[in-house]
């Protein structure tokens, strides 16, 4: 089994692009991705826990899917 020779004082890449922080715009960090800071991280997860994002339910099931088929 040949293996490729290992490669020296090439540039290393980053895993991820930057994105702007989905609290405060800020460029995003490596350690809190997509998050820039723990500040900003440990906001959205309280605003998560405390319900202020949901996802919404419809009551209906045939409302669920946009058809509204009567008999």
């Amino acid at each position: 089994m040949a293996s490729e020779p290992i490669k020296t004082g090439g540039k290393v890449e980053p895993l991820r692009k930057t994105r702007p922080c989905p609290e405060c715009g800020k460029a995003s960090s490596r350690e809190h991705y997509p998050f820039c800071s723990d500040r900003c991280r440990t906001l959205d997860l309280s605003r998560w826990l405390t319900g202020s994002y949901a996802i919404p339910v419809a009551e209906d099931e045939t409302k669920a899917d946009g058809s509204d088929e009567r008999d």
